[in-house]
């Protein structure tokens, strides 16, 4: 259940409370108040020990009540909690606030946790909580909570997972003058959670930007969905608690160790295009900055100042921030020598001396706001006598207000500067009290750009198409598990990862010294001497590694060595015998740690970084959720130090990087079709110009309670979706399957041989071409949401024609699926279009969609008389007089797709 119900919940028209009190200081008493204070709807008032409370009358139920509220707020202990939910849902009350605590972790919370959920379920009642501070509506005067104040209204929604932040918060920004949409207080999410939150707010008119309070995500999948889809279409910004919180999980990785659960949420945020901040101040001067609408092409910031020294401070928090100070033109250096007094900073910064009027502020924006060298402009300004503060502000937004870049403001100082910031709030301009605040704003900027450009991005195909050995890396793990084995190391970690194209080196296994020696004569060159046991992960810790070994009695005496290390520091470690490997010379080669490990709220994480011996001393890593595309892939890459010394220095030459982001793509393979490696090592992985090496591996395995696809917070590439389509006339074969992101250039390819009419029958308008944003939006999909089959020809995505495409669309609720359908002209007219149907259609059925409904235009004659024979039914569509609504009601739902 997603938002079902959700404008009782969020746009009640009537309210109920149950356990109202006449103790003003109670949590009753409070929530009474709150409610009568200015909500104008009816709001029913219920305990039966009270027969008026505060001059207004009391019912002694729910039932009793005389009306069926849309709303009932729940203030009662909680083991009274699971009856009054089903009164209610029984009276027809459709969402229920649950103030209460007693519920929690403990077996009897769980316990009455359930029964409430139980109580509520067959009548469809939603439940906000339980334990929290309520729900706060100021566009509808509603303050269903017990909160000390009633918040402003204002564009921002706030989810707080904490009710003492709730409070914080509305405490913190009512004198500054933040408003809201809504501030939820989430409590313990036993029904409604954050997912659902996002999938209501995305569409709601009144928010324009979303924060949250983070402390735990409950089902991922649903979160990553509803936070890809809220962050399309405005900021969504997060503050997670929790940052440094230790974990008890005993790992045998080395990505185990390092991929914590905050680096893991780091990871989701930043796929999800979310922007994550690490404070109160910050979280709100975020929304102020995202707030605005505006948005930024590039990240080159000019400052703009009166003084010299506030100019500094924020050049160098730009350095500290990584961010870049733009370089002005000379067009605009002489555009402002002219106007700028002789002394001014002849470069940028640019400071217009501390006696600036407020008419040399004016004549420095003018040319700034052009200059083709910056995309986003800082005005600073510190109080002189010369100038009024006031006044100076006043120019500035008179300057700026047709400006087409963003602009923020810092105005240092108390009194004149509080003024001046109210001139700003009212011009919608934002405004920091300290440069620094103001650069940590542009940073905002310049990071949510990056996320939404990773949610837009068109990547590369795949520069290879690698075949994966299946059924061969099943059985290697199938047989590890039958004989008791959950630690997978040497050969049979190779195998594995020969099964996904992973290039490796060659292991000779050796029982016994003398079959280690004879290995080395066999190889004919120095080797690498490794002891084989199930108890050892990590073999150089125990002196389990010898290197360099150039003949066989080199390598009997440090067998008979490295048993005498390993027994003494790893006393009771079986010992299985040894591997012989060639050493591998590669000068210029990278060690680099490839890893996957289980997150037990995201499940497989991807994470890359530098390698070797001393890979958790360095800790250069980056971590990501797969699936994973070129594009992600590079992306992981590049968040790391080593990424740099990756692209080549001084005499070193740049490693294939192509090889590298194709390796860990491979590796995300792994995650998606081997769900029982719970961990996955490849330390180190050589990378140089020629390519890429696996030189040691191991992975930990542990049988999987669901399959590899549902294990993942954001569902792959349904591969068991592709088919062959045979043509018609003996047209030869095509291939059905899912639209992939590499389709986007074929996607407009085909839209450019589409002719006008079937263009406009398609998008309803009359289109020369699809904007680059719509062609990502078509062909990045959820297929969580949504789903999309392309008829293609032969090729990898990216080359492959595009032919058709059918698509349908689904609500959170997966209630009803919108569908749409594209067949290039010279395939009209032989069944195409019947065919893709039925194949949607079958799909929708399958993931237990209710129905499927299209807008079709009245003179698409053939796309409605398709419909017809397909069983939907038509009707007038009331938006538009010139098309038609029609509606497919699929029969019995079969069994959910993975």
């Amino acid at each position: 259940m997603t938002i079902r119900n959700f404008d009782k919940l969020m746009k009640p028209a009537s309210v109920a409370l149950i356990g109202a009190s006449p103790k003003r200081d109670s949590v009753g008493g409070v929530l009474t108040r709150n409610l009568l204070h200015q909500f104008k709807g009816p709001v029913g008032l219920v305990n039966p020990r009270h027969a008026d409370i505060f001059g207004r009358p009391v019912a002694a139920s729910a039932s009793a009540l005389g009306f069926v509220p849309d709303l009932a707020v729940v203030a009662t202990p909680a083991p009274t909690v699971p009856a009054i939910i089903a009164e209610l849902g029984a009276i027809g009350c459709k969402a229920a606030v649950v103030i209460g605590n007693g519920f929690g972790s403990s077996a009897e919370g769980r316990a009455l946790t359930q029964a409430m959920l139980d109580a509520a379920r067959p009548h469809l009642l939603r439940i906000l909580g339980p334990n929290c501070v309520g729900l706060m509506l100021p566009g509808l005067s509603l303050n269903a909570s017990f909160a000390h104040l009633d918040p402003l209204r204002g564009p921002i929604a706030f989810l707080s997972q904490s009710g003492a932040i709730i409070t914080s918060v509305l405490d913190w920004a009512k004198p500054r003058g933040i408003g809201f949409s809504c501030m939820v207080s989430m409590g313990e999410m036993a029904d409604v959670d954050f997912g659902d939150m996002l999938d209501h707010l995305a569409s709601d008119p009144e928010t324009r930007a979303i924060l949250l309070y983070v402390e735990a995500v409950t089902h991922a999948r649903k979160f990553m969905s509803a936070a890809r889809i809220a962050a399309r279409s405005k900021p969504v910004i997060v503050i997670k608690a929790g940052r440094f919180a230790e974990t008890a999980k005993a790992v045998a990785s080395h990505t185990g160790s390092m991929a914590g659960a905050d680096a893991v949420y780091d990871a989701a945020f930043r796929r999800a295009g979310m922007l994550r901040v690490f404070s109160l101040d910050e979280l709100f001067a975020a929304a102020e900055t995202l707030g605005s609408g505006r948005r930024i092409a590039g990240d080159r910031l000019a400052i703009l100042t009166n003084g010299g020294g506030i100019g500094i401070l924020a050049t160098d928090e730009l350095a500290a921030q990584n961010g870049k100070l733009a370089e002005l033109s000379p067009g605009t250096q002489a555009m402002l020598e002219a106007v700028l007094p002789p002394s001014w900073s002849h470069g940028n910064p640019v400071d217009i001396i501390g006696d600036a009027p407020p008419e040399r502020y004016a004549q420095a924006i003018g040319p700034l706001l052009t200059d083709p060298g910056s995309d986003v402009l800082l005005v600073l300004n510190c109080p002189t006598a010369v100038a009024p503060s006031v006044k100076s502000a006043a120019r500035v937004i008179e300057a700026v207000k047709k400006a087409e870049r963003p602009v923020l403001v810092s105005w240092i100082g108390e009194q004149d500067a509080r003024d001046a910031r109210q001139l700003f709030a009212a011009a919608h301009i934002p405004s920091y009290e300290t440069p620094e605040q103001a650069v940590r704003g542009f940073m905002h900027l310049v990071r949510y750009r990056r996320n939404q450009d990773m949610l837009m991005q068109t990547p590369p195909s795949v520069p290879e198409q690698f075949a994966t050995d299946l059924p061969t890396a099943q059985a290697a793990i199938a047989s590890a598990l039958e004989a008791g084995h959950n630690l997978i190391q040497g050969p049979e970690a190779q195998a594995i990862l020969k099964a996904f194209a992973i290039p490796t080196v060659e292991s000779i296994v050796a029982a016994t010294g003398a079959e280690a020696a004879d290995a080395q004569r066999r190889i004919g060159q120095p080797v690498a001497l490794k002891i084989r046991s199930p108890d050892i992960s990590h073999k150089s810790d125990v002196g389990g590694v010898s290197l360099n070994l150039e003949s066989p009695s080199d390598v009997a005496v440090a067998v008979l060595a490295m048993r005498e290390r390993v027994e003494r520091l790893s006393p009771g470690a079986r010992i299985e015998g040894f591997t012989v490997e060639p050493m591998i010379h590669r000068a210029t080669a990278h060690e680099l740690i490839l890893g996957l490990t289980d997150d037990p709220t995201f499940g497989p994480v991807v994470l890359f970084g530098s390698g070797g011996t001393s890979v958790e001393v360095v800790a250069d890593r980056a971590i990501a959720l797969p699936p994973l595309n070129m594009a992600l892939a590079r992306e992981l890459m590049a968040r790391t130090r080593i990424f740099r010394l990756l692209q080549g220095y001084r005499d070193r030459p740049a490693a294939d990087l192509d090889a590298i982001a194709l390796t860990l793509v491979k590796l995300s393979q792994i995650a998606i079709d081997l769900p029982d490696v719970a961990e996955l090592d490849i330390n180190p992985l050589l990378a140089d110009a020629k390519g890429v090496l696996a030189v040691d591996s191991r992975l930990r395995l542990k049988p999987a309670a669901r399959p590899g696809s549902s294990r993942l917070a954001i569902r792959p590439y349904p591969r068991r979706l592709e088919e062959p389509f045979p043509m018609p006339d003996g047209g030869g074969t095509l291939l059905l399957r899912p639209i992939l992101p590499e389709d986007e250039p074929q996607l407009a390819a085909a839209f450019a041989r589409m002719s006008p009419e079937s263009v406009r029958m398609r998008f309803f308008a009359p289109l020369k071409e699809v904007p680059p944003y719509l062609r990502a939006r078509l062909t990045q999909i959820d297929y969580e949401r949504e789903m999309a089959l392309v008829l293609v020809g032969p090729g990898p995505a990216g080359q492959a024609e595009i032919f058709a495409v059918v698509r349908i669309s689904a609500d959170p609720d997966n209630d009803s699926a919108e569908f749409a359908i594209a067949v290039l002209d010279q395939l009209a007219g032989h069944g195409i279009g019947t065919r893709l149907m039925e194949k949607i259609i079958a799909y929708a059925r399958g993931r237990g969609i209710r129905r499927i409904v299209g807008i079709v235009l009245n003179e698409n004659l053939a796309m409605i008389d398709i419909c017809r024979r397909l069983g939907f039914r038509t009707e007038l569509e009331s938006d538009r007089a010139d098309a038609l609504r029609v509606t497919l009601d699929l029969a019995a739902p079969g069994p959910a797709a993975s």
